[in-house]
């Protein structure tokens, strides 16, 4: 798969595209991707995505904007896994805020892109104070055709991003894992940390957040990318509030039955169960009683899903 984060002067040739933030590619946009490769392969096209960095709600208002679902990296290995040829990564910033709608299809996508054919979703919004919708882009698609992507539900429910952001801060992790289609999952490189897991008789792989997370508390969960088959353990999302002031939030997991140093690798916690959100204790006594409890209950959670 190329990734390119700048758009070329002049298109060298025709590609197939879809268009948006993908936060998270829950079910709605795996349905995109399905058929955005189902339609480049009819066409004998190049299969292409544009999405945006940093996602535009961020731009507008970074101090209300909604916790990302996923990483940039995470975004690109879905895409990767749905065989897309190229992503476009644009950086949305000013001038492309700014940009009237008839300039973005003109000059992005025919004259940049090169578009022969463009699925967008039933609410796509694009231009300058969103001005552009899908009637918009119909009516100026001269040399490519358009295709819309109705709505995708589960039970009844329209899958959205919103929707998996309100099922993670509610605890719902199995209504989650329904819209993603998979479990919801943090990626990232472990890191050094302060050491006090195992000095509690707890040692955890570290992942420092960039950003506030979609959820917080612990957790029962699965590890991938510690060699051979997955492990299960006991994670805290949050700002351990017991043991430091105004924190940034971590990702500790405890992986049972596991002890090698991994500093350094990149791995994948899955969040299968929610077991209590995260509290303030008065010591470390009461803290390490409640981390026992804590592994006592996620053990019997995996007992009775093994």
């Amino acid at each position: 798969m190329q990734v390119f984060r700048a758009f070329p002067d002049v298109a060298t040739e025709r590609v197939a595209l879809t268009i948006g933030n993908f936060d998270g590619v829950h079910r709605g946009h795996q349905a995109m991707l399905a058929r955005l490769t189902e339609a480049a392969e009819d066409l004998a096209l190049p299969s292409a995505v544009l999405t945006f960095d940093p996602p535009p709600r961020e731009f507008f208002a970074h101090a209300s904007a909604p916790p990302r679902l996923s990483s940039l990296r995470g975004k690109l290995d879905q895409f990767r896994a749905y065989g897309i040829a190229r992503v476009h990564i644009a950086r949305f910033n000013a001038a492309l805020a700014s940009l009237p709608a008839g300039d973005f299809i003109e000059r992005i996508l025919v004259r940049k892109l090169g578009v022969r054919w463009v699925l967008v979703g039933d609410d796509f919004r694009f231009g300058r104070g969103r001005s552009g919708s899908l009637a918009t882009m119909r009516a100026a698609a001269r040399q490519f055709s358009v295709e819309e992507m109705g709505t995708v539900s589960v039970d009844g429910e329209r899958v959205s991003s919103s929707a998996v952001r309100n099922a993670l801060a509610a605890g719902e992790l199995e209504h989650a894992a329904r819209l993603l289609g998979r479990p919801y999952a943090i990626s990232g490189r472990v890191a050094h940390g302060d050491k006090l897991g195992k000095s509690l008789g707890f040692p955890t792989a570290n992942i420092v957040l960039r950003r506030k997370p979609a959820l917080t508390g612990i957790f029962a969960v699965r590890v991938l990318g510690l060699g051979g088959a997955a492990r299960v353990g006991v994670a805290s999302l949050g700002v351990r509030p017991t043991v430091k002031a105004d924190a940034k939030p971590l990702l500790e997991a405890f992986v049972f039955d596991f002890d090698e140093a991994i500093y350094g690798r990149r791995v994948s916690v899955e969040f299968l169960h929610k077991l209590r959100d995260e509290e303030r204790y008065p010591d470390l006594d009461a803290l390490t009683r409640q981390i026992h409890a804590d592994v006592a209950q996620a053990r019997e959670y995996f007992a009775a899903h093994p």
